[in-house]
């Protein structure tokens, strides 16, 4: 795949990154394997597929918006646990 604009995949993983912190941020106050902790975990996930479609990115890509998508619930997480101490 080849990238004439790479504004699309920049924009694409900021999203990615960028919507996770504060769900993860979330996730750091709710139980384990709770519902909640689940919804928090996959919310973006829909828009993110959205966004790689309106893009017209294919499944090569996921890989990328997956990394970005943990890095950003991490380290929303790790904001959170530091904003308590």
């Amino acid at each position: 795949m080849y990238f004439d604009d790479p504004l699309p995949l920049l924009a694409l993983l900021i999203f990615s990154f960028g919507s996770n912190l504060p769900l993860g941020y979330l996730r750091e106050t709710s139980r384990k394997f709770s519902l909640h902790w689940f919804v928090l975990i996959h919310l973006s996930i829909p828009f993110i597929v959205t966004l790689r479609y309106m893009f017209g990115f294919d499944w090569k890509i996921i890989p990328l918006t997956l990394f970005c998508a943990v890095a950003g619930q991490l380290i929303g997480s790790r904001i959170r646990r530091r904003t308590l101490q």
